[in-house]
Parts: structure tokens; sequence; C-alpha cells
């Protein structure tokens, strides 16, 4: 099982479509997958058709009332969802202090998800407890960025963080960023691509997420755009998407 927090502290970036269409192209080629909504939005389990109001989740596991395993809804042919709880944005006042706060995420999914290929965390766009969780908890990163200047300024600020936390975890994660939301017109968006591929060589996931507006429209029909327009340019993106992070495709400098 390989843990990926999906993490950007601006929003507004494609953290959650990036995570409910990238887990659910993952499925379909037959990774067991189950995807965190740790946003106390709930966004992530809007977009997979999870509406019920009061719904418990990760929440629950995190304050001891329920398994993190208790708390899975089976969404789609091997992807499971844990959403976030009506008490996660309140979690950092509810929790017992004598817990060590950075580890309660952590704690709470143990080995319960060991016939899981991969869970995916989709983090909140802030920094603070929740993101400390994330980060703990995670094998890996997963990072969604646009085109535009205050997406680069938000990958920068997110790097300091990432850094501060190896520094006091002692390890290094493996890290990749994708493209989403890329409007190919804009000059902006080609300098900033240019931008990231000079200061993050062979990171940069190889498929690009260009803009559309059908992966505006899906999640209200809690859908993916792989059911909502399966034939759809945005639904080819996130197919190959999941190739590239299956395989560690990267885009190179020069060839993008």
């Amino acid at each position: 099982m390989k843990v990926v927090a999906v993490i950007n502290q601006k929003g507004g970036v494609g953290k959650t479509t990036t995570t409910a269409n990238l887990c659910h192209a993952l499925a379909q080629i037959g990774y067991k997958v189950t995807a965190i909504d740790f946003d106390p939005q709930g966004q992530l389990a809007i977009s997979l058709g999870v509406t019920a109001p009061d719904i418990g989740g990760i929440d629950d596991a995190m304050l001891d009332k329920k398994t993190a395993i208790q708390q899975v809804i089976r969404v789609r042919n091997n992807l499971a969802l844990v959403p976030a709880g009506s008490r996660l944005k309140d979690i950092e006042q509810l929790l017992d202090c004598s817990k060590p706060k950075g580890l309660v995420l952590k704690t709470a999914l143990g080995t319960y998800f060991a016939d899981q290929d991969y869970v995916f965390i989709d983090c909140p766009p802030s920094s603070g407890f929740l993101i400390a969780n994330a980060l703990v908890a995670a094998d890996q990163i997963l990072v969604p960025m646009t085109g535009d200047f205050l997406s680069l300024q938000g990958l920068s600020h997110l790097m300091g963080t990432i850094r501060r936390f190896e520094k006091a975890l002692k390890r290094k994660y493996k890290m990749a960023i994708v493209i989403s939301r890329f409007a190919s017109t804009r000059r902006m968006a080609k300098q900033v691509l240019n931008i990231v591929l000079t200061h993050f060589p062979k990171q940069v996931l190889a498929t690009i997420i260009r803009e559309a507006s059908a992966l505006a429209e899906c999640p209200s029909f809690g859908q993916t755009i792989l059911e909502y327009s399966p034939n759809s340019r945005p639904a080819s993106d996130f197919r190959d998407l999941a190739e590239d992070f299956l395989k560690d495709r990267v885009m190179i400098y020069g060839n993008e």
C-alpha cells in the first residue's frame, strides 16, 4: 500500500478534480484504491456521488469513535471512499490532548488498508494541523497546479513546508507535479510551465490536464469525467495521467 497526499496550499488548482478522476482511472485499470476526503468542505465525496448529510468519516476514525475501515463507502469497482465527516473542521479542538497530534491520521489509518494498492488523501487548501497529519501519513506527494503566477507562488510556499517536514521526519518524499486546468492559448500558462520544468526536472508528470468545461460539470452529477464524458479529451488525459503515475513518466524540458 502506498499513501499519496494530494496537496497544494493554494485553492483552485484542481486537487479534488485530480484526486477523483485519477483514482477512478487507476481503479478502472484494476488497482485497488481508497480515496480519503481530508477537506472539511467534503467536495471529494460530492464529486463521487456521496451527498448524504451528517455522514461519518475520517473524523470519527481520528476521534476513535469508529475504525477507519468502518467508514469506507464502496463508490465504484475497485474504488472506495472515506468521507470527511462533519467534525473534521473542528478535529484539532476535539482531540484528546494527550495524543501526539501529528500522528493522529497515520494512527487512524493503521493497517486497515493493507490490501489496497493506493490510498489517496485529498488535502484542504491550507496549512496547519490537517496538512501536517497528511504529510506524516504519506509515502509520496502529488501536487496539482495550474498555469498561473499565483499557483507558482503557492508551489514555492508548499516546497518550503515539505522541506521542513523532510528535515523533521528525516526522510525524503517521492514527489510528482500535475499540471491541471491548463489553457495552452495563454502565454502565462506556457511561461509557468517552463519555470516549473526548469526548477523541478523529472518531477512533472508527462500528461497535462487541459482546461475543459466538462471537468467542471461532472461533479454536479456525482460522476467522474470517465463516466460523464468517457470519450472526451479530459477523460483521455486522466487515463494517460494514470499511466504516467504508475510508470513515473515525466515531461522533459523542451519536449512539452
